[in-house]
């Protein structure tokens, strides 16, 4: 059997049907193998981080996976780019976003993979959502 990790990964859209794109975002990671998703945080609206742009709508998803850290940062990526996202200057404009926050008790440095999400801290709505579905877990 394989073990599966409570993973919490962040979805957020500024660009076109920014609902449509975090629905489909978390659809697709319901389909990801040897994943379910567990609980979703309510959606909210923030104001962009970086150069001017459209407001963002935010939502965390908690997920169960046996994917490995880099399986499912590998997966959140090509499902944003299935969404259309470009990758044109950071904090940029996107259609969908998906930044893996937590993935259990691990911890990940790598140059283009930190878990915990080093911008966790930063991002009171990230930090909002999170306690909303750990608080599910009690």
């Amino acid at each position: 059997m394989v073990r599966r990790e409570d993973a919490f990964i962040a979805l957020g859209s500024n660009v076109g049907d920014r609902e449509r794109h975090l629905a489909h975002g978390r659809g697709r990671l319901a389909a990801l193998p040897m994943t379910e998703v567990a609980a979703v945080s309510t959606i909210e609206e923030t104001e962009p981080i970086g150069p001017a742009q459209p407001s963002y709508l935010n939502q965390m998803v908690l997920i169960r996976t046996g994917l490995t850290p880099r399986v499912l940062l590998s997966a959140c990526q090509a499902i944003e780019r299935a969404a259309g996202r470009t990758r044109d200057r950071r904090w940029g404009p996107r259609t969908l976003d998906l930044d893996i926050v937590r993935y259990g008790d691990v911890a990940v440095s790598e140059p283009d993979l930190t878990i915990p999400h080093p911008e966790l801290p930063h991002r009171p709505f990230w930090q909002r959502e999170l306690a909303e579905l750990e608080g599910r877990l009690r």
